[in-house]
């Protein structure tokens, strides 16, 4: 039995999420249908992160255990003549049998765009939240700065997780300026790990201090109270991108 590390990118619009569901297509079980004939059974695909319905992923990581013996590059190709068009495997390539890319990981950095203007690009829409009220992306920047370094972000967590502990670290959080109708604001954020919707609650938090409602200051507040009722909205999933996954 070999592992295979694949990396792959997707579109997100048209699919349930990372996660295998009931109903619905998730880019797990597409995976697991397209190597089942090349394998001869089923198989189960590991994701480095469950992604929610509707988000994106530039650079995600999966596992899987294989006795097919088709060279990578081949499996590649394979994968990619059966795959629909808005999910491509960028590479693949045997690791250790240790390896997993959900418990491996070290680290990991998303995106949220965010497009501020009075209308977005239709070739834009489905990637970005659109928002037209004017943002102070200065005070947005403000408001960020507590949030980088370890701490404790269960205000910042979904409902419905399972976690041990809320405690993470954000390693930065950059900033590329974005204007008009085809140019998104784009927040970069690198950490060891993220609670389930904590991009997006921090992005709904900190629009909530570029609209003026918070201070940046309140930001410091929030992260202390540890009551999620006192954050922002969760940010909609379409401007969600995981960049990339680090081993």
């Amino acid at each position: 039995m070999r592992t295979v590390k694949i990396t792959l990118q997707y579109d997100g619009t048209n699919y349930v999420g990372w996660q295998r569901q009931a109903a619905g297509v998730s880019i797990q079980g597409l995976l697991e249908e397209v190597l089942a004939p090349i394998e001869g059974t089923s198989v189960v695909v590991h994701g480095a992160g469950r992604t929610d319905a509707g988000v994106h992923a530039l650079g995600q990581v999966a596992t899987v255990g294989l006795t097919a013996s088709l060279e990578a590059l081949t499996l590649a190709r394979a994968l990619n003549a059966v795959l629909p068009a808005d999910v491509r495997v960028l590479s693949i390539e045997d690791v250790d049998p240790a390896f997993h890319a959900r418990f491996s990981a070290v680290g990991k950095v998303y995106e949220y765009r965010i497009v501020n203007a009075p209308i977005v690009s239709p070739f834009l829409f489905r990637y970005v939240w659109h928002l037209t009220q004017p943002l102070d992306v200065a005070a947005m920047r403000e408001g960020a700065k507590c949030l980088v370094g370890a701490h404790d972000f269960a205000a910042l967590q979904g409902a419905g997780s399972a976690v041990t502990s809320t405690e993470r670290v954000v390693r930065s959080i950059d900033w590329e300026d974005g204007s008009g109708y085809d140019r998104p604001l784009v927040m970069r954020i690198h950490g060891d790990g993220f609670l389930r919707h904590m991009v997006r609650n921090i992005a709904g938090t900190l629009v909530e201090v570029g609209t003026g409602r918070w201070l940046p200051s309140r930001v410091a507040e929030i992260l202390a109270s540890r009551d999620r009722t006192q954050a922002g909205p969760t940010a909609p999933p379409q401007g969600l991108f995981v960049v990339r996954v680090e081993y």
